[in-house]
């Protein structure tokens, strides 16, 4: 057996130091035992092909790796540059490699260690010599060492199996230059099994040195240059993007890392994304995979120094530096990608991460791509702009003119959280009107971009959208502007300021957005047509303007009244003169035959009417009838109206209120007095009846009150040169001969008029209540009698300050002055009034009057010869006249006397406080009225009489008011 690579010489020396140093056996030992079990097992494969790689790469050719599993062993033959010397060496040296170019894959020599997991007795052939390890031997050989008897008595026989090869006869495989032996225990056979079974394809991104991985007849290939690599596992290939950086590490970052280390500062970084996306949990490999997780979607194979556990990368400048290497590596790994908004998935999201590491990565990779030019057009993220959602369709249109725009696909929802991260700024919509501003563009283009706002929810923002007019302006906003229609063919609008949209921008979100269909209507009601009309005297001919109106009433079918301001139009009248059409009356028209001679208003031409005929001329306020003004919300007398401000103080009073609306006939004032039955018949009719007919309302309170035109009617001599309100309508008798019956027979409309109905109409208001005190004092007038007895007392009820009239009525048919009238306030005072007639009523007539009140002026010396005093319950009857008066009867007295007089005067009956005097030849009716005045019950007097002339009849008297 030969020993080219002197095997027996590395043995001896192991052994010198070992005998010489126990110290040093136990620290190989614990190195060796600490690497194969730290979870290489896992990470056999991968060692074996990182050998493999780094054979090929010496070679410099695409390097092969065939494993197989025979009876019991695992072999791994793999072409590229044989073992040498120095690999000898290393493999038996914990803590050395031989590799020390760049290029190399494998970290300093200790991979090898991995095959200690599954073996202990591991073998390697190549070509021109090779070498074998085994544990029964190594504890063979120690054994015979006295000073590690001890040491290895505590260790159970544990050995370092790689610190003494021996040399080994036999060649690989044909093809190959290197072969490994692994013979496996046997409760590793299933292990390996498992393990070379499931080995990723994606392994060989990490060895671009080995294109080919045979399985037990299993093929994985690489083909392909960088960026793109095809990795292929038997027939299924995948196509990985790859982006490679490498380098010198500055020596600064070595100072406190291992020898070997700085003995190979090369620096690598590889990112791999493969077309059909990775699954499952990503870590970080360096080069092999660790436990350092990866939330980026992608493989991440980079040269992170490990910590002592080599499952963890080591912190430190280093660590921080190579994160930055990362980063600027994935930004080109982005711009390899490509370049739609499916590259956004490798954006990370800010404050989500697996770790500590993972952490620093996503930072630094989030700040690079946020400051770099990558996003389509060469933009850098803080300067792109991607529309609101639902409007990407206006996102071709607007490319060349919002500066950074992205493609319509980058302004999906799906893309929102990415770009936010990024800083890439979403324009709201009113951005992009905003943008859009002034832009010149034809209308089609401007039709194209309403499309793709239409369903846009912010209609606040679309209020400013320019439009363009088919006079070639470009206007703010479609509210007001109108749309082309069919009506208005034929129209010459030349004369009107109009905003008519150009056909070709048309659509319906203008209209949405408040632009009206140009109909002859909506073009009339356009603020600017009625600013000209309004300001059309100062234009020096405006006929032009007055010509474009009519015609767009006419086509309209406006009514008369319906748009007010079109009573301003200029419009000729008979002499050449030019007024505005509300002040012009249609010729032959009812209205104009009943105005006064001097009636400020002009007669319309004749030819103006034979163009445009009567309706037209109504519809813009030529007068055919009385004019009708309009207003909301009113407190204020500012609308030309007869004693405005009269019907305002009777309406309002001293509320803080105000008119809903002033709806009221015009001009009533200018009327010929002698025409005022036909006024009348235009005012009955319609419309203007219901005008005269619908109450107004009063705000806040809602109270309703007569409107303007009947307030106005009712006052003034309309009727036969008589106010209505001072007449009465007929079946109005309570009024009958104080009022007379006015002259018609449409009872609803007299009503309107204000005639009187009843007297609870008279006595309603102030005014009514005065002409009723002075009818009652007209010896001319007669007065029911039924109204006479409620007149006074009622009238002395009315609010306000009433004057005391000459003349009193002192009965139905009888008028007195007023010094020979008194009130009667006390019944048994009536025999003593001599010549004063009577009032009825009490103090508040006596002062309505202005009359004393009787019991006032009579107060004199009663005189009587008393017959007996007796309680009023001795009385027969008295007890069922109380009942009847329902009221007690009580400890009051009655003095009969033989006679009674008062002043001299002879009385049937006198109340005083110590009882009530009745002469008793007076009988019934002298008790029975006492009785109702002592009990408060002069109303039921005739019943107490009744009862008390009829003692003996008690019982019946009392049956019949039971059934009563």
């Amino acid at each position: 057996m030969s020993d080219r690579f002197d095997t027996a010489g590395l043995r001896r020396r192991v052994l010198d130091a070992w005998a010489a140093s126990p110290e040093r056996f136990r620290e190989d030992a614990n190195a060796e035992e600490d690497l194969a079990l730290g979870g290489y097992r896992d990470r056999l494969l991968i060692e074996l092909a990182q050998n493999a790689a780094d054979a090929a790469a010496r070679a410099g050719e695409p390097g092969m790796l065939r494993l197989r599993l025979t009876d019991g062993e695992l072999r791994a033959a793999n072409t590229g540059a044989p073992l040498d010397a120095a690999g000898v060496r290393a493999l038996s040296t914990l803590r050395a490699s031989a590799k020390r170019d760049g290029n190399s894959v494998g970290r300093f020599g200790v991979g090898f260690a991995a095959v200690l997991a599954v073996t202990d007795a591991p073998e390697i052939r190549s070509r021109g010599g090779g070498i074998r390890f085994s544990a029964a031997e190594t504890r063979q050989e120690v054994t015979g060492l006295p000073s590690l008897a001890a040491e290895l008595a505590r260790r159970g026989g544990a050995v370092p199996v790689l610190r003494l090869p021996r040399p080994l006869d036999g060649d690989p495989p044909d093809g190959f230059a290197t072969e490994v032996r692994l013979p496996l225990r046997e409760s590793a056979v299933a292990v390996v099994r498992k393990a070379l079974d499931s080995l990723d394809a994606s392994l060989l991104l990490a060895l671009p040195a080995l294109s080919t991985v045979d399985i037990d007849g299993r093929l994985i290939t690489r083909t392909g240059d960088e960026p793109e690599v095809v990795i292929s596992d038997n027939d299924v290939a995948t196509k990985w993007h790859v982006v490679r950086a490498e380098g010198e590490l500055p020596a600064e970052l070595l100072l406190d890392r291992p020898i070997e280390e700085r003995e190979r500062p090369h620096w690598s970084v590889l990112w791999a994304i493969p077309d059909t996306g990775l699954a499952g949990r990503q870590v970080v490999f360096a080069p092999t995979p660790s436990a350092e997780p990866l939330s980026l979607p992608a493989r991440l194979i980079a040269s992170f120094a490990l910590g002592p556990d080599r499952q963890h990368v080591a912190g430190g400048k280093l660590t921080d530096w190579l994160v930055g290497r990362c980063a600027d590596a994935y930004v080109d790994l982005v711009h390899t990608v490509g370049t739609g908004p499916d590259v956004l998935a490798l954006v990370p999201s800010p404050g989500i991460a697996a770790g500590e590491l993972d952490a620093a990565l996503c930072t630094a990779v989030l700040s690079r791509l946020r400051g770099a030019r990558w996003l389509p057009g060469d933009v850098v993220p803080s300067a792109a702009r991607v529309l609101a959602l639902g409007l990407q369709d206006a996102v071709p249109l607007l490319l060349d003119v919002i500066p950074g725009l992205l493609p319509a696909e980058w302004s999906g929802r799906s893309a929102q959280r990415q770009l936010q991260a990024l800083g890439v700024r979403r324009l709201p919509i009113a951005e992009v009107v905003e943008a859009v501003a002034g832009l010149a563009r034809p209308p089609r283009w401007w039709r194209e971009l309403y499309e793709t706002l239409a369903n846009s929810p912010d209609r606040d923002a679309l209020a400013a959208l320019p439009v363009p007019l088919i006079d070639g302006r470009l206007v703010s906003g479609p509210r007001g502007v109108l749309l082309p229609n069919p009506d208005l063919h034929g129209t010459d609008l030349a004369a009107l300021d109009v905003r008519l949209v150009h056909p070709d921008a048309v659509h319906p979100l203008l209209e949405r957005l408040g632009g009206q269909r140009a109909s002859a209507r909506s073009v009339l009601l356009d603020d600017r047509v009625r600013a000209q009309v309004e300001q059309a005297f100062d234009e020096e001919d405006p006929a032009p303007l007055a010509q474009a109106v009519l015609a767009l009433v006419g086509a309209a079918g406006i009514r008369p009244g319906e748009i007010s301001w079109l009573a301003d139009l200029p419009l000729p009248a008979e002499g050449g003169e030019s007024y505005p059409a509300g002040e012009l009356l249609l010729p032959g028209s009812r209205v104009a035959r009943v105005m006064v001679a001097d009636a400020p208003f002009g007669i319309a031409a004749a030819d103006l009417l034979a163009r445009w005929g009567s309706d037209i001329l109504a519809a813009v306020g030529v007068l055919t009838t009385f004019a009708v003004v309009r207003a909301a919300e009113v407190d204020l007398a500012d609308h030309d109206l007869d004693q405005e401000q009269g019907y305002l103080d009777d309406v309002l009073g001293d509320e803080a209120e105000l008119l809903a609306e002033l709806v009221a006939v015009q001009d009533l004032e200018l009327v010929d007095p002698v025409a005022w039955p036909a006024a009348l018949a235009l005012l009955a009719a319609e419309p203007l009846r219901t005008v005269v007919s619908t109450d107004a309302v009063l705000l806040p309170s809602g109270r309703r009150v007569p409107s303007y035109t009947r307030w106005w009617l009712g006052r003034h001599p309309v009727l036969g040169g008589l106010r209505p309100r001072d007449l009465r309508l007929p079946g109005a008798d309570d009024l009958a001969g104080l009022y007379d019956v006015a002259p018609s027979d449409d009872l609803e409309w007299l009503r309107l008029l204000g005639c009187r109905s009843g007297l609870d109409d008279v006595l309603g208001d102030e005014d009514g209540a005065r002409s009723l005190l002075d009818r009652l004092g007209d010896s001319g007038r007669a007065c029911p009698p039924a109204t006479f007895r409620r007149a006074y007392r009622e009238l002395a009820e009315v609010p306000g300050d009433l004057e005391p009239p000459a003349c009193v009525r002192v009965a139905p048919d009888l008028v007195v002055p007023r010094e020979h009238a008194v009130v009667l306030d006390a019944p048994y005072a009536l025999p003593l009034l001599g010549e004063r007639a009577a009032v009825p009523g009490g103090e508040a007539v006596a002062d309505l009057l202005d009359l004393p009140l009787a019991s006032e002026l009579f107060g004199g010396s009663m005189a009587g010869r008393d017959i007996r005093k007796l309680p009023w319950s001795e009385i027969p009857g008295a007890v069922l006249a109380a009942e009847r008066l329902d009221a007690a009867l009580g400890e009051a007295m009655v003095i009969l006397h033989s006679d009674l007089a008062v002043s001299g005067v002879d009385v049937d009956w006198w109340p005083a406080h110590d009882g009530d005097h009745v002469a008793e030849a007076a009988g019934p009716p002298a008790l029975g009225r006492a009785l109702a005045w002592r009990l408060g019950r002069w109303h039921l007097r005739a019943a107490a009489i009744e009862a008390l002339a009829n003692p003996d009849r008690e019982q019946v008297l009392r049956a019949e008011d039971a059934a009563g």
